[in-house]
C-alpha cells in the first residue's frame, strides 16, 4: 500500500498513514476483496479521476512483488518433502491472483495440489473442497493436517471433514478448536510427529 500510494499522486490528498491504515482496516486480513475496499476508499477521498477499477488493477498487478515468505517457510516445506509427505495448498480467491503469489514466494514445485477456489467453484469452509484435496493426495482425513489463519474457514472446516487443524497465529494463546498453534514454521516438523504418534 506503501508503494501504491507513492504510484497516485491523487492519493497524495490524504496522508500516507491514513490510507495504508485505512486499507488495512477495510481489507479485514484479506478477507474483503479489493473491489468493495477500494470503493469505499474512493468514497472517503476527495473526488478526482482515480477509479475503483484503477487501483485494484494496480493492486493485482503489484502484490506479487510484495510477497514475503513467512520465516522457514521453505525450510520447513525441504524437510517435508524430503520425509515424502505429500503437501497441497487450499485457498480462496482468484485463480491467476492466487497462483502469482504462490509462484512469487518460489515455493509452487514444493506441492503436488494447488486448489484455488474461484477455478475450483468452491471455496473454504466448504468441507468438498477440503475433500478434493485429500481425493487428489490420494490420503484420508485421519492421516492429514490442514494449516490456516482463520479459526473458522481453516482450523474448523478442516476437522469436520476429520482432518487435524492446525491455527497459524503471531499470537501465543491456544484455541479450543485447533489440534495446535503454530507460531513458526521451524516448529512444525516436530509438531506433526507428535500430534501424529
Amino acid at each position: 500500500m506503501d508503494a501504491q500510494y507513492d504510484r497516485f499522486d491523487a492519493l497524495k490528498a490524504v496522508s500516507k498513514e491514513r490510507y495504508c491504515t485505512r486499507f488495512i482496516e477495510l481489507d479485514n486480513h484479506g478477507y474483503v476483496w479489493k473491489d468493495r475496499v477500494y470503493q469505499q476508499l474512493l468514497s472517503e477521498l476527495p473526488p478526482s479521476t482515480l477509479t475503483w477499477q484503477m487501483l485494484r488493477a494496480d493492486y493485482v498487478a503489484n502484490f506479487p512483488r510484495h510477497c514475503i515468505a513467512f520465516p522457514h517457510l521453505e525450510d520447513m516445506l525441504y524437510h517435508l518433502t524430503q520425509q515424502q509427505i505429500a503437501l497441497g495448498i487450499i485457498t480462496n480467491g482468484y485463480h491467476d491472483f492466487q497462483l502469482a503469489n504462490i509462484q512469487a514466494l518460489g515455493i509452487a514445485h514444493y506441492f503436488d495440489v494447488i486448489l484455488i477456489s474461484e477455478s475450483q467453484g468452491i471455496k473454504k469452509p466448504n468441507p468438498a473442497i477440503f475433500l478434493r484435496a485429500l481425493e487428489k493426495l490420494h490420503v484420508t482425513p485421519l492421516e492429514s493436517v490442514f494449516i490456516g489463519d482463520h479459526p473458522l474457514n481453516d482450523v474448523q472446516a478442516a476437522k469436520q471433514v476429520g482432518m487435524k487443524g492446525i491455527l497459524k497465529t503471531d499470537a501465543q494463546q491456544k484455541t479450543i478448536e485447533a489440534d495446535a498453534v503454530l507460531t513458526d514454521y521451524a516448529t512444525l516438523p516436530s509438531m506433526l510427529t507428535a500430534l501424529f504418534n
